[in-house]
């Protein structure tokens, strides 16, 4: 008895049907790409400029300076930068918490104020205070 009704039976499917989900993934995604753009806020501004009060000179300030041909000087005093960190050490006693600022030629190049500023941060000293002209005394 083959060919009987019994065979024409049809097979249970036992797959989760896939394409209707991506397609509502699809459509998402596009709704999502359009309003995007359309919830950020796109505001011109015109921020002043801060001109807070300077902060105070300490009594006795230590300088670290490099000139514009990339010498290294503590004070008033030339130093060769594979001595710097003995130098610093000299100068400030060993304290590691005393404030150095660092100040540089405008000729020199940022990695060189970064270069020394690693090389001091490495040895320990944290407080170090970038100098600059005041934005009224700016040429």
């Amino acid at each position: 008895m083959m060919g009987g009704p019994e065979d024409d039976e049809l097979t249970e499917q036992h797959e989760i049907n896939v394409t209707p989900f991506i397609d509502v993934m699809l459509v998402l995604l596009i709704i999502f790409m359009v309003a995007a753009p359309l919830a950020t806020v796109d505001l011109n501004v015109d921020l002043p400029a801060a001109r807070g009060a300077a902060s105070p000179r300490p009594e006795q300030p230590l300088y670290v300076t490099i000139a514009a041909d990339g010498g290294i000087s503590i004070g008033d005093q030339a130093v060769a930068e594979a001595a710097l960190i003995a130098a610093l050490e000299a100068a400030t006693g060993g304290d590691r918490q005393a404030r150095l600022f660092l100040r540089g030629d405008r000729s020199i190049s940022y990695g060189q104020v970064m270069g020394v500023m690693s090389r001091m941060r490495d040895a320990g000293w944290t407080r170090i205070a970038l100098v600059g002209l005041d934005q009224g005394a700016a040429p």
